[in-house]
């Protein structure tokens, strides 16, 4: 299989990896307003769009934390279509709106092959982690504190502690949540699949 070649907007993502001020304030500089526009001109208002810009930087920094991923594609065709459908699947969610203009600011004419099919990857892992977040608090708080501690480095005799529960305990109760975490992620995945 032939490797991608990266894209030299590949500045903006590892931008947004390494937190640099300068050229995540040049992402918003360059590409803000059109997501401004968009969101106006389909039933949004200014705070919509500052809100759907950040979740499409959110969107592509998840997907680039995952390390496997090298843009190859201009950064602005690909946040835009990002940006897009995250909007268009929140007219839907609002059930009250559509998409009424297909204005994209020109961004189509940058997009190619490979910005649809990174922007569509993204998105992908986007709903990904919100199932698995929306999974994740709807379990019981011990489930998620057993769960979330682990995961930022706690080994699971400090939870056990921390808890004031038993080792023991803690091992078999963290297996129980996990088998209804992946049980409430698959119904989630089902239902979003009919």
């Amino acid at each position: 299989m032939k490797e991608r070649q990266p894209h030299q907007d590949q500045r903006y993502i590892e931008a947004l990896l390494n937190n640099d001020e300068r050229l995540i304030r040049e992402i918003y500089e360059q590409h803000s307003q059109a997501i401004l526009r968009y969101v106006h001109q389909n039933n949004g208002n200014e705070e919509d769009a500052r809100d759907l810009f950040q979740q499409g930087l959110i969107a592509v920094l998840r997907r680039a934390r995952q390390g496997d991923f090298t843009l190859t594609c201009p950064f602005g065709g690909y946040l835009f279509i990002v940006c897009k459908s995250l909007w268009i699947n929140e007219l839907e969610k609002r059930k009250r709106h559509r998409v009424t203009s297909l204005d994209d600011d020109g961004y189509n004419k940058e997009a190619g092959e490979d910005t649809f099919a990174q922007a569509e990857e993204t998105l992908s892992e986007n709903q990904k982690f919100e199932r698995y977040q929306q999974a994740l608090d709807s379990l019981g708080e011990d489930c998620r504190q057993l769960i979330k501690l682990p995961l930022k480095g706690h080994s699971l005799s400090e939870v056990a502690e921390l808890m004031g529960i038993t080792y023991g305990y803690a091992r078999k109760r963290r297996c129980q949540c996990m088998d209804k975490l992946v049980t409430a992620v698959q119904t989630g995945a089902k239902k979003e699949s009919i």
